[in-house]
């Protein structure tokens, strides 16, 4: 049996990962990571209660890999935005992965697609935000007044849709505000394709949210590299990275 401080294993394959809920992209005694499927709340929030749809909850007895306790996040994504989600097994697990989630010691990047064409190939967004409105709590917007907020961001590919020109981005943020990544972009000039709330795509039939936690670095264990695990691009993605010159390897 793993010691609670010893990785168990990594990047796990075998038939009985198909049979997972979620796609399982690592497993040690601390920690497991999944990608994320879009679409997929974190949690039962209010407009998920008012439907009866799935929650990440409602799979975590699935991935308790015979320990007693459900895992549980240790930290959020957004509901329309897929990749990589950690996940505390157990309360010791939990408080270090949120004491280094808040100390800003676990980098994260994501990929998105957006609609525009930065001027430079790579730069800080550095937009304070700021709740919109207390009846939209979680809606932000760009406010001097507001929390510090910073982006680093690197064009990777540049493409055309139907639509006008298309940018392929890595984003790390450096702070952890709701929609941060979203809002900066709007706010630079470049939407991110898909978005409905701080872009112009419609409700329904739209091309989804093109925002991808591509990798998550954990620096978990003493004396060792931080574990660095990616996810997979979407299916919904693949069209506009492939514009953007994205080429899937293999």
């Amino acid at each position: 049996m793993a010691t609670p401080d010893r990785p168990e294993n990594s990047q796990p394959a075998g038939q009985d990962d198909a049979e997972l809920p979620v796609p399982l992209l690592y497993r040690d005694a601390m920690m497991l990571v999944i990608d994320k499927p879009a679409g997929l709340p974190s949690h039962r929030g209010p407009q998920a209660k008012r439907r009866i749809i799935p929650v990440l909850t409602d799979y975590l007895d699935a991935l308790r890999f015979g320990l007693p306790r459900k895992p549980e996040a240790a930290h959020r994504l957004d509901k329309d935005t897929s990749g990589c989600l950690v996940l505390g097994r157990h309360p010791r697990a939990m408080a270090e992965l949120n004491q280094m989630f808040r100390d800003g010691r676990i980098d994260k990047t994501y990929w998105a697609i957006v609609q525009g064409s930065p001027a430079e190939d790579e730069g800080l967004i550095d937009f304070p935000l700021a709740k919109r409105s207390p009846e939209r709590g979680w809606w932000m917007k760009v406010d001097p007044a507001g929390l510090p907020s910073q982006t680093r961001y690197r064009v990777l590919g540049r493409g055309e849709s139907e639509h006008g020109p298309l940018a392929w981005m890595s984003l790390e943020p450096l702070t952890g505000r709701t929609h941060q990544l979203r809002v900066h972009c709007q706010a630079s000039g470049w939407p991110m394709l898909g978005d409905e709330i701080y872009g112009d795509a419609p409700r329904e039939g739209g091309p989804g949210l093109q925002l991808h936690a591509r990798a998550i670095a954990v620096p978990l264990y003493k004396k060792r590299d931080p574990i660095t695990v990616e996810a997979p691009p979407p299916p919904h993605m693949l069209a506009a990275l492939g514009a953007c010159g994205w080429k899937p390897q293999g």
